[in-house]
């Protein structure tokens, strides 16, 4: 008689840490093994809706290419399987050596954009650093967001403290260089966001994009075409049409904010007509938008990646939560709602003096520290210039910065310096193939989670915890774990001393274990406990701890609405006030201006663009994310290609001052006239990942300069927007950055 075998396979319940919205998922496990990711529909916020990137993470689970065991560099620059006891005997003796001989100040660790949505990694990392002194401290944040972190101390005195937009009930939403419907929206948790936008328009409200690019979103919504980084003049400009029409509410600025007549003054001369040129916007639209702003039942203004990547990248987020304020729109229903999290870890972080800003200055550049970290962009100057404090030892925790940071070749070039170079990651990619060695590291499925930062960015109160859906492939450990074993191969306890000692001795008599036992997953338990929404260990009936969050694996809706006035609880300035004049935002409004785009060998400007089917540089290896003819294509609009000479699908060369690549032509009237945009996180050329080595791609970092003058004043900004460039037809011999030959300059 045939009998059939029960099925193994099984459906367990988790959530996507790609991205902020960090949409529900089904995995569906068989025999310890991913079978496959869907959406899930019993999940409150998304509601069974999930990107292409989080149903093909399958690929990256499952990938052949993936890193499960430690690798050794030899010297000839391949790689030899050695075991975990072999690979951190030898990096913790090697690491004592450096810490003997030169002190923390040569150490350091770079983050990538993943560690953001892992809490244990982020924080065991941190501590590690912390404990040994390192000083060369650096992350994706330079690249990304960095400057909104140093708006916000400005603003509140709390780097931690991101507003967002309370898209539920708002009337008026205006976006400065976002594009959510193919990010899914950054810096806000929105997982359905394509929803919340149309709703907008549905209940008779609007939504208007700001971005030189008729992105997917702008194609969907009313559109502002401005000049790449004119951002900084049309706020300005609004601001200066608000205060001269009495439009702003007087209210608001004096029981919100102090500074408000600076803030007038440095608005004066922003007039519309005199910052036309400046955004490529006729003054009359700047007057009528600025009026419909401050007198729309509600509005809230948002700027993500675009915003933050030009030469004024604080002043815009500055700006942007100015005008939001001054219109009385902070801190209330359907304007900027402030984060409050569930699980205080940025609470703990601003206590601590983990996000700081200014508290200390790079070696090179003189840089402002942006919450302890400094600019990746000096890195490569960091490792190749003697003297003290020269960085010698460096950790890469899931990044990939020779494709990431500003004149790539430079810490390319670079690397290979180290005493000590070790990466923890699931790839080998273009920058750790030059490391000492590369450690496994688990992927989101294999560990378990609970939110934190971008997660209190959200319009519904929620929160939700996970656990790991499958055991770790091969050998990789998580990353918490491997810096734990280092430290106790070095003879180091991590909370020895100073405020986290402290802090971890109060948590330890709270859950009545000794201080050594703490764990990242222990310390995110108490510190839910003893949070705002927290049970306090018995004393809150209803309050949140672990064992009610795992009960209710979708997900809990603690509200269907962020709250609302609580701007005087979160604001870390000793009046408890925003600060609308603190001086280094005076300082940069007067130096608008004061670096030109004018220069006739460049007469186009580049901007990035971000991609539906990619995520930074690691996600190209990925078949079902790749699949189709994807490849490497820059958006050029149809006049500036026919000056050129360049037809759609032919080859360009894009030239800047600093460099020249290589990419393919997309004719799209999309662009305006002057500007073309470059698919950023391409440029693959060695490394293990075989599908993303295939198709290349251009990197367009390779324009963009590294050098400390031409960073962004106030927080060390990559300038990644509003490059200055020309195209040419591909055959042209370039000789330096002068061109000769048969092509014509765009």
């Amino acid at each position: 008689m045939f009998t059939m075998s029960a099925p193994t396979a099984e459906h367990r319940v988790t959530y996507c840490r790609i991205c902020e919205p960090m949409c529900g998922l089904i995995a569906t496990v068989d025999d310890g093994r991913l079978v496959s990711l869907r959406p899930d529909p019993d999940h409150p916020l998304s509601q069974g809706r999930a990107c292409p990137k989080g149903i093909a993470f399958t690929d990256i689970q499952n990938d052949p290419d993936r890193v499960l065991e430690p690798l050794r560099r030899r010297a000839d620059g391949t790689f030899e399987a050695v075991s975990w006891d072999e690979a951190l005997d030898d990096i913790a003796a090697r690491l004592t050596t450096i810490l003997d001989r030169d002190g923390g100040d040569v150490v350091g660790q770079y983050f990538g954009n993943p560690a953001a949505f892992g809490y244990a990694s982020s924080l065991w990392a941190g501590v590690f650093m912390a404990r040994i002194g390192a000083r060369h401290l650096y992350s994706a944040g330079s690249q990304d967001i960095n400057s909104r972190f140093v708006a916000s101390k400005l603003l509140y005195g709390a780097a931690s403290q991101l507003p967002f937009p309370d898209l539920l009930r708002t009337e008026f939403l205006l976006m400065v260089g976002a594009n959510p419907l193919v990010s899914h929206g950054s810096a806000v948790r929105a997982p359905r966001i394509k929803n919340d936008l149309a709703d907008i328009v549905r209940r008779g409200g609007r939504v208007v994009v700001v971005d030189p690019r008729r992105t997917e979103t702008a194609r969907e919504y009313e559109h502002l075409a401005i000049r790449p980084d004119g951002d900084a003049w049309l706020l300005l400009s609004m601001l200066q049409v608000i205060f001269a029409e009495g439009l702003e509410d007087t209210t608001a600025m004096a029981e919100q904010s102090t500074g408000g007549e600076t803030l007038r003054r440095l608005c004066r001369e922003h007039t519309p007509e005199r910052t036309a040129e400046r955004t490529g916007i006729p003054g009359d639209i700047v007057r009528m938008l600025a009026r419909d702003f401050a007198t729309a039942p509600s509005a809230t203004a948002y700027g993500r990646t675009g915003a933050c990547l030009g030469r004024h990248g604080t002043l815009v987020s500055f700006l942007l939560d100015a005008l939001t304020l001054v219109t009385g729109n902070l801190d209330r229903p359907g304007g900027s709602l402030m984060s409050r999290a569930v699980i205080p870890v940025e609470e703990m972080g601003e206590r601590l003096g983990s996000f700081s800003y200014d508290t200390m200055r790079s070696r090179i550049g003189n840089h402002p520290d942006v919450l302890g970290t400094f600019p990746a962009a000096v890195m490569a100057d960091e490792i190749t210039t003697p003297g003290p404090g020269q960085l010698r030892a460096l950790f890469v925790v899931a990044g990939n910065p020779v494709l990431s940071v500003p004149n790539s070749k430079a810490l390319e070039s670079a690397l290979p310096q180290l005493d000590l170079f070790v990466s923890l990651d699931l790839y080998v990619n273009e920058t750790n193939r030059l490391a000492d060695y590369i450690l496994p590291g688990t992927t989101m499925l294999e560990r378990d989670d609970l939110p934190i930062m971008f997660a209190a960015c959200s319009p519904t109160l929620f929160v939700q915890s996970t656990e790991a859906v499958l055991e770790p492939y091969g050998q990789a450990r998580q990353e918490w774990q491997v810096y734990a074993e280092l430290a106790r191969r070095m003879g180091i306890s991590l909370f020895a001393t100073g405020p986290l000692e402290r802090f971890n001795r109060v948590l330890a008599k709270l859950d009545r274990f000794r201080a050594t036992r703490m764990t990242p997953r222990r310390m995110m338990a108490l510190l839910l406990r003893f949070g705002p929404y927290g049970d306090r260990f018995g004393l809150r009936r209803g309050g949140l701890n672990l064992d009610r969050l795992r009960a209710r694996p979708h997900g809990i809706v603690l509200d269907e609405h962020a709250p609302s006035g609580i701007l005087g609880t979160v604001v870390r300035h000793r009046d408890g006030k925003v600060r609308l004049d603190p001086p280094e935002i005076v300082a940069e409004v007067g130096r608008l201006g004061a670096r030109s785009h004018d220069d006739p060998r460049f007469p186009l400007l580049a901007i990035g663009i971000r991609e539906m089917r990619s995520q930074n540089s690691w996600m190209h290896n990925s078949p079902t994310l790749m699949k189709g003819d994807r490849r490497h294509r820059t958006r050029i609009h149809p006049d500036d290609a026919r000056a050129a000479g360049l037809v759609d699908g032919g080859p360009v060369r894009i030239v800047a001052a600093d460099g020249a690549v290589e990419s393919e032509v997309l004719v799209t009237d999309e662009m305006r006239p002057g500007t073309i945009a470059i698919p950023q996180g391409w440029g693959h050329r060695g490394g293990g990942w075989t599908l993303a080595n295939s198709v290349p791609g251009a990197n367009v970092n390779e324009l963009t300069s590294n050098r400390s003058a031409d960073l962004e004043a106030l927080a060390g900004m990559s300038v990644l927007n509003g490059v200055p460039v020309r195209i040419e037809v591909v055959g042209t011999e370039v000789v330096g950055t002068e061109a000769v030959g048969t092509a014509a300059a765009g």
